[in-house]
């Protein structure tokens, strides 16, 4: 469904923040082999488990070693971004800093799309979902939240495109889309 999201031409520069162990990034290259495909993880492991996943599959991506809010590229240098659930885990003046920097490497026309689970608005009874909503980070997940910090990092037009569910359909989950003006 991320994928769906971001239409990806041949020879587009793809951006992964918070790859982890590469299952998104193996997936884009796999899916757009012309794309230069790249993953961004701040976790040593992670990233060495995540090239491995890339060889397995004999699959050409970059992997860098680095944060969200201080992105090692140069600016508009990035057709398309996409982030998954690393919202949460970053405090508030990490996020403003993450949806800066995201504005600053894309190019114009190039597009964000960040998944990640809904705030406090969406909580639902259960167990798991009240474990998952527990996080005070979540409080600025909420769809309000994240659509203003686009707007105020420079993104043109930031919506939600879609919901989802997980974990037995007991975690609401967001994405949201935005573009840098032409």
């Amino acid at each position: 469904a991320l994928l769906e999201q971001a239409v990806i031409q041949p020879g587009n520069r793809v951006l992964d923040i918070g790859c982890g162990t590469g299952t998104l990034v193996v997936l884009l290259k796999r899916v757009h082999p012309a794309a230069d495909v790249v993953g961004l993880d701040p976790d040593p492991k992670a990233l060495a488990r995540a090239k491995r996943k890339a060889e397995r599959a004999s699959l050409s991506v970059q992997f860098d070693q680095g944060f969200s809010d201080a992105l090692p590229y140069t600016d508009a240098s990035v057709d398309r971004v996409f982030s998954s659930f690393v919202f949460h885990h970053l405090q508030r003046d990490e996020k403003e800093g993450m949806l800066r920097e995201v504005r600053r490497v894309l190019r114009p026309g190039g597009v964000f799309t960040l998944l990640d689970f809904g705030g406090p608005e969406s909580r639902e009874n259960g167990f798991l979902a009240r474990v998952i909503h527990s996080s005070h980070q979540l409080e600025d997940n909420s769809e309000d939240r994240i659509l203003a910090l686009m707007s105020q990092a420079g993104f043109a037009d930031p919506k939600k495109v879609r919901q989802g569910t997980m974990l037995f359909g007991r975690v609401r989950t967001n994405y949201y889309q935005a573009s840098v003006p032409h």
